[in-house]
Formats: structure tokens, C-alpha cells, sequence
């Protein structure tokens, strides 16, 4: 005798999504577009990628998403001035839903779409000084802990001659040590990666 499966007799699920939904779904499709930007607007967001950790597509939705401050950029944007900049091509992967948003933006004010991504980022200065100078502070820091970690590196050599290197207090010291000069070259690693906003 045949028996059906658990859930055989389940009607399938159909495959329509809510219109809101849907919606949703494709607002967050990633989606490449070109900007002509100046050399300072492309390495600024760069910067506040690396020092904030935040991707570069969020960034976009957080700069475009803000109606209010487009359309501020907007009014007291003056083309010709914006036309004489020195400005590059570069191509970043936004969300469909901020490529839409910026389009429906430059229409409404009637306003170069690349205008609106230049100034939106400029909005990011105040976090990019406020970034160079927690980077000069974690140089300092780096430097007490690169002090920190040579002192115990003497302690440790000092206390294999004294206890030999099988000793328990020893080898909890070691360990404590790997996790110090880890941690230090994790620090150094990302001080390195951030170092452009010196120059910035």
C-alpha cells in the first residue's frame, strides 16, 4: 500500500510576492552606475569606507536617501561653476532604489545628477576631520603599545632564563604576549589602510 509523504497533500505556495514587497526586493538590487566626480569626492568617500568601516553602497544610501539635503544642494548649486571642475569618471555599485531616488531627485530640480553625488559627499568632510584626528590619536596609541610590547618581550626573555621556558607562569606569559603582538599588528594593519586621510 502506497502511503503518501508528510505534506504530500501541501497546495504549493504561490509565487506572486506583495506588491510592497516586490517593491522592496528590488529597491535593494544592486545596480552599477558612472558618475563623473572630482578627485577629492572619490578619495573622501574612499576614506570614510576604510575609517568607519561602513561599505561604500550604504554610504550611497545614506548621502542620496536624504531628500531634504538634495534638494538644498539643488537650489544653490551653480552648474557652470560645477561644469569647470576637474572631474573623473568612476563607477560604484548603489541600490537600484538610490539610483532612483538621485534620477527622480535631478529631474525635480532640475540639476546634474553628478552635481547632487559631488556636493552630497562634500557633506562628509566634517566626519573626515573628525576621522584624521582620531587617526593621529590611535598613532600615539600604537606607539605606547609598540613601547608596551617590546618591555615584554625583555620580560619574557628574562623570565625564560630565570624559569625556563616549560615553566607554567611562563607559558601563561607567552600566551599573553602572542595575543599582545597579534593584537598590535592588527592595530598597525589598520592604521596603514586608513593613512590617505593624512594627505587628505
Amino acid at each position: 500500500m502506497k502511503r503518501n509523504r508528510p505534506g504530500s497533500n501541501i497546495e504549493p505556495l504561490s509565487a506572486d510576492l506583495p506588491k510592497s514587497l516586490s517593491s522592496d526586493l528590488r529597491g535593494h538590487q544592486s545596480v552599477r552606475a558612472t558618475f563623473k566626480l572630482t578627485v577629492r569626492a572619490i578619495d573622501a568617500l574612499s576614506i570614510v569606507s576604510v575609517h568607519l568601516g561602513i561599505k561604500q553602497k550604504s554610504l550611497f544610501d545614506h548621502l542620496i536617501d536624504d531628500m531634504a539635503s538634495l534638494s538644498a544642494i539643488g537650489r544653490n548649486l551653480a552648474p557652470d561653476r560645477f561644469r569647470r571642475l576637474e572631474r573623473v569618471q568612476k563607477t560604484y555599485v548603489i541600490s537600484r532604489r538610490t539610483l532612483d531616488s538621485l534620477e527622480r531627485a535631478a529631474r525635480e530640480l532640475n540639476a546634474p545628477r553628478d552635481a547632487l553625488v559631488e556636493y552630497s559627499i562634500q557633506r562628509l568632510m566634517p566626519v573626515i576631520e573628525r576621522e584624521r584626528r582620531r587617526h593621529y590619536l590611535r598613532k600615539q596609541m600604537q606607539e605606547r603599545i609598540q613601547c608596551f610590547v617590546q618591555d615584554g618581550r625583555q620580560i619574557l626573555l628574562q623570565s625564560a632564563g630565570d624559569l625556563g621556558d616549560e615553566d607554567p607562569v611562563f607559558a601563561r606569559f607567552l600566551g599573553a604576549m602572542d595575543g599582545l603582538e597579534n593584537a598590535l599588528e592588527n592595530i598597525t594593519a589598520f592604521i596603514d589602510r586608513g593613512s590617505g586621510i593624512e594627505d587628505f
